[in-house]
């Protein structure tokens, strides 16, 4: 019986991830912050602090694109804590809740959805960097490995935006102190500059941040280097973001719902 419950939930949510992506076609205004925000940071960074910081643009967009791509992954995922938090202020877990469905399924499904979003936004940096000037110093093999590594980095991380989602009341509420978390955790890692020049303090947490391990492990994918190091620093942070907030967004949407 359970085996047979759980392949419920399972069909259950992947429908409902696939009513997230309908909405996203008819509402196309939801890929604005994983379309325009890389281009956006990409452009901005590039051109006022690559010369500065590497010497060239082109030499720094070899440095920036893979750690853009970590930061606005994390920063996509976030988002999931928003929308969750609209959903259920408007009701509409209240509608799921009356249908003979598993009660995780929204959850689920909005979750799975959010992968659309994350591939996009991928999409959409990789080809303005590379009519910027980056390139792929690998392989297609090594690229597509690379962009899988950055979804489930995304997916992992994306529950702890789900907990605060369903733990605070406002869609507002959750924004800000995503907005709080997020701005600390990215700009205090090796994203835009290396951490040797940084405070002791800084650079301690900065070598070891999920942030920086992450972009590193791509950096070695797309660029050529070391990759065991950082990218079983990144796993290890991956799964302990799921054990420990997948079980506390699960635990705040039951109450929430």
């Amino acid at each position: 019986m359970s085996t047979i419950a759980s392949d419920k939930g399972v069909r259950h949510g992947f429908s409902l991830a696939w009513r997230g992506i309908l909405k996203i076609r008819k509402n196309p205004e939801q890929l604005m912050d994983v379309t325009i925000a890389p281009i956006v940071f990409l452009l901005m960074f590039t051109y006022l602090f690559g010369g500065a910081l590497a010497g060239s643009t082109e030499a720094y967009l070899q440095m920036l694109v893979p750690g853009i791509m970590v930061m606005n992954l994390l920063q996509a995922s976030m988002t999931a804590g928003v929308q969750l938090n609209t959903d259920a202020a408007k009701g509409v877990f209240d509608r799921f809740r009356a249908m003979p469905i598993a009660r995780s399924a929204p959850l689920v499904g909005a979750v799975l959805a959010d992968v659309v979003r994350y591939v996009v936004c991928v999409v959409v940096l990789l080809v303005v960097a590379t009519v910027m000037g980056y390139r792929v110093q690998t392989g297609p093999v090594e690229l597509l490995i690379a962009v899988a590594l950055g979804l489930l980095f995304a997916l992992c991380f994306c529950w702890a935006s789900v907990f605060i989602g369903m733990l605070l009341k406002t869609p507002q509420a959750v924004q800000g102190l995503m907005f709080v978390l997020i701005m600390p955790l990215t700009f205090g890692s090796n994203v835009f500059v290396g951490t040797s020049t940084m405070p002791g303090w800084l650079k301690t947490w900065a070598d070891i941040s999920p942030v920086s391990l992450m972009a590193d492990a791509l950096r070695g994918l797309l660029n050529g280097g070391p990759i065991a190091g950082p990218l079983t620093g990144s796993l290890i942070w991956m799964v302990g973001a799921v054990a420990v907030f997948f079980p506390l967004a699960m635990w705040a949407y039951r109450r929430r719902v």
